[in-house]
């Protein structure tokens, strides 16, 4: 299980990443929601163990080395970092990525095999950036899969691809609810799924006085002067020199 506890990381002016909390277990798929692209890239670097949190906990099945957790874990198709370049060919893309892979589980691996073992063949002639976003997808995230020590994958942005999630949430369900190879599977967006009742978290939950999301704000005023008036009128029936500006203020955080 993936477990992060007010996950933050300290910038030269703001936070990289403000403090978030989320688990996630095998089997699971997990949204986080984010607005703003450059915390989604460093929150996922971060549950990857590529990023090292300013404060928090982060921990891999209670292990907390980043070591560990970047072992079990797979970064997929980060903006600015480990997105494929343009100019490759899907071709040489599997082999760069191939070549990664540590030796003890590459064995004899090359490009070509294992593109019609995995049925990408008809597109190994195409730049990577001709490719239709479904088939994207698929692709770098069975490329990670490659690494048999790959437990966790955590897609960057994945839905900046196309309008319509059914192409990149499809393909998340299906990895995380795969009997034969479970995984935990964290997919950070700019906005949830139309209708997508799932586990969720957004950017920044946990962190300590949170302004208010839209429209909280004024549910939290109407919540105060409900209080006020009721308040109000047990005083002036009871005590009707009662203070009637004792209304209690504490509105619940929202998250």
């Amino acid at each position: 299980m993936l477990d992060a506890r007010a996950l933050q990381v300290n910038g030269r002016r703001t936070d990289l990443l403000p403090a978030t909390s989320l688990r996630v277990s095998p089997g699971e798929l997990l949204l986080v929601r984010g607005e703003n692209q450059d915390d989604r890239t460093a929150l996922a670097l971060t549950l990857t163990g590529r990023m090292k949190p300013s404060s928090g906990h982060l921990s891999w099945n209670g292990s907390t080395r980043l070591k560990a957790v970047r072992k079990a874990s797979a970064l997929v198709d980060s903006p600015g970092i480990n997105e494929p370049e343009q100019h490759l060919s899907v071709c040489d893309l599997v082999t760069e990525d191939l070549a990664l892979i540590p030796r003890r589980y590459r064995g004899a691996l090359l490009a070509k095999p294992w593109l019609k073992l995995n049925s990408f063949e008809d597109v190994e002639k195409l730049w990577v950036d001709e490719l239709p976003a479904e088939r994207r997808v698929s692709l770098l995230t069975q490329l990670a899969l490659a690494d048999p020590a790959v437990d966790l994958l955590v897609l960057d942005s994945p839905d900046r691809h196309s309008a319509d999630p059914t192409v990149w949430l499809e393909r998340c369900e299906q990895l995380a609810f795969d009997a034969g190879r479970p995984l935990a599977v964290v997919a950070v967006v700019a906005t949830l799924p139309d209708g997508w009742e799932g586990p969720s978290a957004v950017i920044g939950n946990s962190v300590p006085h949170a302004e208010l999301p839209p429209g909280a704000e004024e549910e939290a005023e109407g919540a105060l002067a409900a209080d006020a008036a009721q308040v109000g009128n047990a005083a002036s029936s009871e005590t009707p020199d009662a203070d009637m500006n004792s209304a209690d203020e504490n509105v619940e955080e929202a998250k």
